[in-house]
């Protein structure tokens, strides 16, 4: 079969499959493969690393099969290969594409129209980091909405979902996706004035501008974006007049209809001292929770991380890595590069071995914790009392401390359901089993429970 009708044969087959999933399980497992070879006896389709390829066989070859028959194709075996996928021009564009505003471009660079005499353009003014696009953003279950919106967003900004406001934890990518949202307008609208900027940085100009009496310029810059980016926004919290500027640049542009994309590590209700006219307009457009990765998101990570420093992580080690850092990307890309770094030194191939090693202290629990100390721990966050949680009451304020306390002897200790039960003065073990998967279920849908935890597991292992 030549190229071009293989090409347009397995667009045809993704393109079936994209609506038979969803969207973040499409853009994982299937976005970057292709069909390599199609004759009566087998066809072979190319995938970028093993854990895509053995995601396709255990899980998704029927659907494969049972796709490739309604286009037509009925061969007696599908293999997967692990392949370099030819990128698409419009994908490489993107990339390559410049960033914004940094101070070398800020008077020449035809993306700004900064005035000559505006001397706030300073050294530390960030630009958008091109390494940052959607293409290199690995889609999961946590963050599937966020990028759908985001991707919305660039096709059309000031459109829809104005402002977005993307929250969560430290380290799940909420500045890769937003900073992706600027790289991608720029990739088809060269000339926009896109600007990305930190709190921290917007504050910092502020103050430069009320002390060199540059108001004006500070105004001018903010307020001519057709796109503006600006990252950890909780950090204008008890700084009032800075909020009123804030204020007025957001008014400004949201009437002008330009894009505003915020994000923040909790949500808008939650930021102590923000104006409630300025809560109020973050949640205006939209506002979505990016969760924690899961298991699955987190070996994707694994393997295109490891995959650009041209190594081939072993199955095992993949698992362990992705077992036991659960909560934070950066900390994940942190353990690889340890372990990469480790084994180039010493011209070793990375194996379950030397991650155990390697890793293992730094992950290991401490081995004084006690059911008691969990107790004491989730009493003090919720302050109730350890009486009422191990007595009696059935009161709302001390049922759900009691739960998330059974749900942390589980994850933490590995106790029994019984032994469970006996920790917490109940007599029936099926409490402790509905209390658990009750606590598993609203982590998965609540952001307060999902913190919560977070925090008790912070303190506990400080």
């Amino acid at each position: 079969m030549e190229h071009v009708e293989q090409d347009k044969l397995w667009q045809a087959v993704l393109g079936d499959i994209e609506i038979t999933l969803s969207r973040g399980n499409y853009l994982t497992w299937f976005k970057n493969t292709q069909l390599l070879k199609h004759d009566s006896d087998k066809l072979v389709i190319g995938v970028p690393n093993v854990f895509i390829k053995q995601q396709l066989e255990k899980k998704y070859n029927d659907l494969v099969s049972d796709t490739l028959r309604k286009n037509g194709v009925n061969v007696p075996l599908v293999e997967y290969k692990i392949q370099s996928v030819v990128r698409r021009p419009e994908a490489d564009e993107a990339i390559s594409l410049p960033s914004v505003v940094t101070n070398s471009q800020a008077d020449h660079s035809p993306q700004t129209t900064l005035k000559a005499s505006n001397s706030l353009a300073h050294a530390y003014r960030l630009g958008i980091n091109d390494r940052y696009t959607f293409d290199t953003f690995v889609v999961g279950s946590g963050n599937e909405l966020a990028y759908a919106a985001c991707q919305a967003i660039a096709a059309n900004p000031g459109i829809k979902y104005n402002p977005l406001f993307l929250y969560g934890g430290s380290g799940i990518g909420k500045t890769h996706l937003i900073q992706a949202v600027g790289n991608a307008v720029l990739a088809t609208k060269p000339d926009a004035r896109v600007v990305y900027v930190s709190t921290e940085q917007f504050v910092q100009e502020f103050v430069d501008a009320l002390r060199y009496k540059k108001n004006t310029d500070f105004a001018d810059f903010y307020r001519g974006a057709d796109v503006l980016i600006v990252d950890d926004v909780q950090f204008l919290a008890g700084k009032e007049k800075i909020q009123e500027e804030f204020f007025h640049t957001f008014n400004a542009l949201h009437q002008a209809n330009k894009q505003i994309i915020i994000s923040s590590d909790k949500p808008p209700r939650e930021i102590p001292t923000l104006e409630e006219r300025l809560r109020s307009r973050f949640v205006w457009g939209m506002s979505i929770d990016m969760q924690n990765p899961d298991f699955e998101t987190r070996c994707a990570i694994l393997q295109i991380k490891s995959e650009l420093h041209r190594v081939q992580l072993p199955n095992d080690v993949v698992d362990y890595l992705a077992t036991n850092i659960s909560t934070n990307i950066r900390e994940l890309e942190g353990a690889l590069n340890q372990l990469l770094a480790f084994c180039e030194m010493r011209a070793l191939e990375p194996n379950l071995a030397i991650a155990t090693g390697l890793l293992g202290s730094s992950q290991a629990r401490p081995k004084h914790l006690s059911a008691r100390q969990i107790i004491e721990r989730c009493a003090r966050h919720y302050q109730v009392s350890v009486e009422d949680i191990v007595g009696p009451k059935r009161d709302k304020d001390i049922v759900v401390p009691r739960q998330i306390a059974m749900y942390m002897l589980r994850s933490e200790l590995h106790l029994s359901f019984p032994k469970i039960a006996r920790e917490l003065g109940r007599k029936d073990h099926t409490t402790a089993i509905h209390s658990i998967e009750k606590i598993e279920k609203e982590q998965r849908l609540d952001a307060d429970v999902r913190n919560a935890l977070a925090e008790i597991k912070e303190r506990l292992y400080a």
